[in-house]
């Protein structure tokens, strides 16, 4: 079965943010695309266990989660981030599959290739059905020497793990997406996994969703997400413009007229 494909805003923190821009994408979005607004939320292991970190703006305390996630026209993800790779991830990660109450779908790890039985431990654990997406990042990209043929042998060890990847070589920091680059790896996760959705993201934005042009033409099933762009200063430490996500999301209409 196909997933839906969706196009991403991360970094909501409240309900009336997803009300509100929920009706923006509805109304902007082709009558023949199916394509969900995807509502990222941000939380973190030093978020998680109250260490003061540099992105408190931009997250949400833990236990307003759950009410961010009440709406059903969405898809509803949380995206946990901990690049150290801290021990005991299983019980991490069903604490925080926990935080997202019956209206979580899906839950986004922002980490370097994970240990994959602690990620299907972590799920089971948690008794909620949710759809893992493991981000492939610059540190995972470059852990596989940026090579399409080693990532997808690395992808094998997460096969009936995780249902979703998201390239993002910026990791929120703005830069620039690269088409001709993830074309490569978009084609070789394709080949390998025809039933694993694929994400791009990086440096998306208001002015910058044409550089999706190819690889949604070539790929219409595609998902992408938004980020670092969405605030003035560039930055994932400050808060999300609903303004700013406005224009994303019209901008991002376009390349929405054909999905599955």
């Amino acid at each position: 079965m196909n997933l839906t494909p969706y196009v991403g805003i991360t970094g909501f923190v409240s309900l009336e943010q997803v009300k509100t821009l929920s009706a923006v994408w509805k109304s902007v979005r082709p009558k023949e695309s199916t394509r969900k607004l995807h509502v990222g939320v941000m939380t973190s292991y030093k978020h998680h266990h109250h260490i003061p970190h540099a992105y408190e703006k931009a997250f949400p305390l833990e236990n307003r989660i759950a009410e961010i996630f009440d709406c059903a026209e969405t898809y509803n993800c949380l995206h946990y981030v901990d690049y150290v790779g801290r021990p005991k991830l299983w019980e991490t990660l069903t604490e925080i599959i926990s935080l997202g109450g019956i209206g979580l779908h899906a839950i986004q790890l922002d980490m370097t290739w994970p240990d994959p039985t602690e990620i299907a431990k972590g799920v089971q654990a948690s008794r909620k059905k949710v759809e893992v997406i493991l981000q492939i990042g610059l540190k995972a990209f470059e852990a596989v020497y940026s090579d399409p043929l080693r990532l997808v042998r690395k992808l094998e060890e997460y096969e009936d793990i995780v249902q979703r990847v998201s390239l993002d070589q910026s990791m929120g920091k703005g830069r620039p997406l690269a088409p001709k680059e993830l074309s490569r790896f978009i084609r070789a996760i394709k080949i390998a996994f025809p039933k694993m959705a694929i994400t791009v993201a990086g440096g998306l934005g208001p002015k910058t969703v044409h550089l999706l042009g190819s690889l949604v033409k070539e790929s219409p099933d595609l998902s992408w997400d938004a980020e670092g762009k969405l605030r003035t200063s560039g930055s994932n430490r400050d808060p999300m413009e609903v303004p700013r996500a406005v224009e994303y999301l019209r901008s991002s209409a376009e390349y929405s007229e054909v999905s599955p």
